[in-house]
């Protein structure tokens, strides 16, 4: 099911009430998915919902990705760009069909290193090295809300941490979702 339908909802709705909106919508997309959120996922929608970065550290197959789908559609709703970031391409190609298939095709695009889909997309999934030399030419200028950094714990490679690093210092403006399962 797609969150897609939703979106035209929102923007008839005033600026006042955007929040508690895009929340019951999501939440609305949720029942109609047969989705119960654990308490863990409910307490990282909130605090997404009120700006602060989140480090979610919890076990494969626990709900990080509903999560994410959740700080993409915040962003989505409240007129900012995304980015999905991931180490490997197949997980970023991956994510971007999934992506794809639950916003609309026209809201998901992909930066990788061997393609580009849809760049100007206010969601974009990416490989950690594309966001961080975006973030290196553009530093907190560039157009970029929130930013889920999935496979955090790759921060600590000493050959390719420097990608998780750098956006984390130069979007100075931006709200970080620090996810992994082994962190």
């Amino acid at each position: 099911m797609s969150l897609e339908k939703y979106l035209q909802e929102l923007t008839e709705c005033p600026e006042n009430h955007l929040d508690a909106a895009a929340i019951d919508c999501f939440n609305q997309w949720l029942d109609e998915c047969g989705i119960t959120p654990y308490r863990t996922q409910e307490e990282a929608f909130l605090t997404v919902s009120v700006g602060d970065h989140l480090v979610l550290s919890t076990p494969t197959g626990s709900g990080k990705s509903l999560v994410a789908a959740f700080a993409h559609w915040w962003a989505l709703t409240h007129g900012e760009k995304s980015f999905y970031t991931a180490p490997i391409k197949a997980l970023v190609n991956e994510k971007f069909f999934d992506l794809a298939s639950t916003f609309g095709a026209d809201n998901v695009g992909m930066m990788t290193g061997d393609a580009t889909v849809n760049p100007d997309a206010p969601i974009i999934c990416a490989t950690a090295e594309i966001l961080a030399n975006q973030a290196l030419r553009k530093g907190a200028d560039l157009d970029a809300g929130i930013v889920v950094i999935d496979e955090f714990h790759f921060v600590a490679e000493p050959d390719r941490g420097w990608a998780w690093q750098v956006p984390l210092i130069e979007l100075t403006d931006t709200q970080f979702i620090l996810m992994s399962a082994t962190l």
